[in-house]
């Protein structure tokens, strides 16, 4: 039977990730549903590994390369720090196109202080548009390590920033002509501008995270915010209850999504982050988002596994519904 475009199923991602290759007792997180990436015992200190693709975006994808992949190391609670990517290249792109790739992963690294280490290029016939695999690295204390599955019972639900804001951002650049015969050039240029503002970047409050006392972060990506509720959730062992009302959508986010019919909570997530964080603590994390500029709002809690995942929704309580499958792959 052929798969749908997307992530594989969870329950046939369950069967894959059995084989594992050879054993190796320094790998303390292999493979696993939910967890962001790899964690290699150095002793006194963890080496966190991350790959991801680009496939959706061809505008500023080097950019987003480097961004999508050093969201999931920081969301461990290490900083990134080593950047290698293979870029999977269109003969028409064409020497500046290949050069513009280029400048971007520069860019980005300088933004973050990643260090390009290596990669691997080549031009592949059948290719329509560019694909980027990155890889970032970095390291942190094992008293720094924040794992997916460390949601607790009763630990409050933070989201940063918004759902959907990397979904928002590809919609209005790879739909721009169509947008713009509904919605003003400024609103459109608003949407594109959600790559830098509020950004896809989660490395500063997640870093802020780890220090603050998360026991779970999770950067949503694919399926959106919908999809990090449930990954969290099956990490963790547990439940979730969320309010809909308090999970903030942006002005330009809703509109595009009612535009084209789509779900924002299961629209591309980069630049949102998912935290769980002990009651006690959730104040103090709050105030240092607000330190640094970064909007937040507690959306809910972690429950018993018993208990399900549920969102209230105008006061009604239901099951989250979610999809590996995400929102944009309906539009483009």
């Amino acid at each position: 039977m052929p798969l749908q475009s997307g992530k594989l199923p969870h329950p046939l991602l369950r069967k894959m990730i059995r084989y594992r290759g050879a054993k190796d007792p320094s790998v303390i997180l292999g493979p696993m549903i939910g967890e962001d990436a790899a964690v290699i015992d150095l002793g006194d200190r963890c080496l966190i590994l991350k790959t991801d693709p680009i496939t959706y975006a061809i505008d500023e994808i080097g950019w987003y390369a480097v961004h999508i992949n050093a969201n999931d190391v920081a969301t461990m609670g290490a900083r990134p720090k080593w950047f290698l990517a293979t870029l999977l290249l269109p003969p028409k792109l064409g020497e500046k196109g290949v050069e513009n790739i280029f400048k971007q992963i520069d860019k980005a690294c300088r933004e973050l202080g990643i260090a390009v280490t290596g990669g691997h290029t080549e031009i592949t016939p059948w290719l329509d548009r560019p694909i980027v695999v990155g890889n970032v690295h970095g390291i942190c204390s094992r008293s720094e390590l924040v794992l997916t599955s460390g949601a607790r019972s009763g630990d409050a639900l933070v989201l940063t920033k918004g759902a959907g804001i990397e979904g928002t951002a590809t919609l209005a650049r790879e739909k721009k002509k169509e947008l713009l015969s509904k919605f003003s050039r400024a609103f459109v240029k608003r949407a594109e501008n959600y790559l830098y503002f509020p950004g896809i970047s989660v490395v500063p409050e997640a870093l802020l995270g780890a220090e603050m006392g998360a026991t779970a972060m999770h950067d949503p990506t694919e399926g959106g915010v919908a999809v990090g509720l449930y990954e969290i959730a099956a990490a963790s062992d547990k439940g979730i209850l969320v309010d809909k009302e308090d999970i903030i959508v942006r002005g330009e986010t809703k509109k595009i999504c009612e535009h084209f019919g789509i779900d924002p909570l299961g629209l591309l997530g980069s630049g949102a982050l998912l935290l769980s964080i002990p009651q006690r603590k959730v104040d103090g994390y709050l105030d240092g988002l607000i330190e640094s500029g970064i909007v937040a709002s507690v959306i809910g809690k972690v429950t018993r596994k018993s208990d399900g995942l549920k969102i209230l929704d105008c006061g009604k309580k239901r099951t989250l519904r979610y999809s590996q499958r995400d929102e944009i792959l309906k539009v483009i």
